[in-house]
């Protein structure tokens, strides 16, 4: 695709190609560490202390504030080679490379960064953080809360994706960056991206939304309230209050998490991982890991227990489902009025949580409003995880598309 083409003008063909039609690539993560991030060490700024703290979109005061992030590359004399890279849901700041050299499993979005890559850390400064909120070193409701020594549980304060991005604003400060060469992410970081573009207008240059939505649909809502009432369910839940007696609502959880990861394939990328396969014979099924998909999702959420907070979850998910970028405008095209970046729009073809309608919805409100924008609709069997796993197409399009922007 080229990305010069004149504004306005909308490429929407869907591609493929040999690679993508097969199983997802798992020795990915084992590449050579030497064309890769390398070894990287999370970094952590705090600011807004009292009487300076945060304002959030609910008039309510955060602070003091801590954000975890990681860098990659080197920032250039003129500071205008810097990339910001935002996380989905379930993501953090460690988004390449690795902290260990034991390490067995890279950043989530390893295969994207590093020399060479399409984020390529010979030309570019990447900077990806924790959103406030979060449960990875950024201050969240599992953070103590200065004013009363305790932890802040439910006490902390209602955010929504324009409080994350502000809070990113303070950082891209604190590194003495002016303006940013692009801002990309998927999902909940396409969100984020898409805030970028509307709230700072004057300091970025490139916005990559990828399988993302200016307003999530019903259906999405609809599954993260089922996901918050498994964890509100737990008994060990107990209000929010759970870390003060030393435990957590894991079932809840896990089932949040669970329910959570079948939005995220699609039906045939289920079909062709795990068909109907029974994990046991018919008299001996135990009701809850008889069929191995059962099995694979019960792995999830497991595995999800022991990295990420059952309060985050309810937090970073009601900020998903709040985030309505037309709302304070009137109307998508209002909010796209002032910005000035290029923007360039991914979605894929199996998925149907951030489905591909839900994408053009925002680049035909760019298209009115007169915007630099150009979209493509990827083809993939692997639904709204897509984004997460390794695709020549999308690769060659970032790759392309940042390449010829100009700060």
């Amino acid at each position: 695709m080229n990305h010069s083409d004149k504004k306005n003008k909308i490429q929407s063909k869907k591609m493929t190609s040999s690679k993508n039609n097969r199983s997802a690539p798992v020795n990915q993560k084992s590449q050579s560490r030497s064309k890769g991030a390398g070894l990287v060490k999370t970094q952590y700024y705090t600011f807004a202390d009292p009487p300076g703290e945060l304002i959030l979109n609910n008039g309510e005061k955060l602070g003091p504030i801590t954000l975890a992030y990681e860098t990659y590359g080197r920032l250039n004399k003129n500071k205008s080679n810097a990339l910001l890279i935002l996380h989905a849901l379930s993501g953090d700041a460690h988004v390449a490379g690795y902290h260990t050299k034991t390490d067995q499993k890279p950043g989530w979005w390893d295969f994207m960064i590093g020399p060479g890559k399409p984020f390529d850390t010979e030309k570019y400064f990447i900077i990806c953080s924790n959103v406030i909120g979060g449960c990875k070193g950024s201050t969240g409701p599992s953070s103590v809360n200065p004013k009363t020594g305790k932890t802040y549980n439910l006490d902390f304060p209602v955010i929504t994706i324009g409080d994350m991005v502000h809070a990113q604003r303070h950082l891209i400060d604190h590194l003495g960056i002016r303006r940013l060469l692009a801002v990309a992410g998927g999902s909940m970081g396409g969100q984020q991206a898409l805030q970028w573009a509307v709230a700072y207008p004057d300091r970025v240059a490139g916005i990559l939304p990828i399988a993302t939505t200016a307003r999530l649909n019903v259906q999405g809502v609809a599954f993260d309230v089922v996901g918050r009432q498994a964890i509100y369910g737990d008994p060990k839940w107990q209000n929010g209050n759970y870390l003060d007696n030393y435990t957590i609502p894991s079932d809840g959880l896990a089932v949040a998490r669970m329910l959570a990861h079948i939005t995220y394939l699609s039906e045939e990328s289920m079909r062709k991982k795990f068909g109907r396969e029974l994990q046991t014979r018919h008299e001996e099924a135990d009701f809850i890991t008889d069929f191995e998909v059962g099995s694979y999702l019960r792995y999830q959420g497991e595995s999800f227990i022991r990295r990420f907070d059952a309060n985050s979850y309810l937090y970073i998910t009601k900020a998903i489902d709040y985030f309505d970028l037309a709302e304070e405008y009137g109307s998508l095209v209002n909010a796209f009025k002032q910005v000035e970046a290029k923007f360039l729009v991914l979605s894929f073809t199996s998925d149907w949580l951030f489905n591909t309608a839900q994408s053009k919805e925002i680049v035909n409100a760019l298209n009115v409003s007169q915007k630099n924008v150009s979209f493509c609709e990827i083809r993939s069997s692997y639904g709204h995880d897509a984004f997460l796993l390794p695709n020549p197409v999308m690769e060659r399009l970032v790759a392309g598309f940042i390449n010829n922007l100009r700060n």
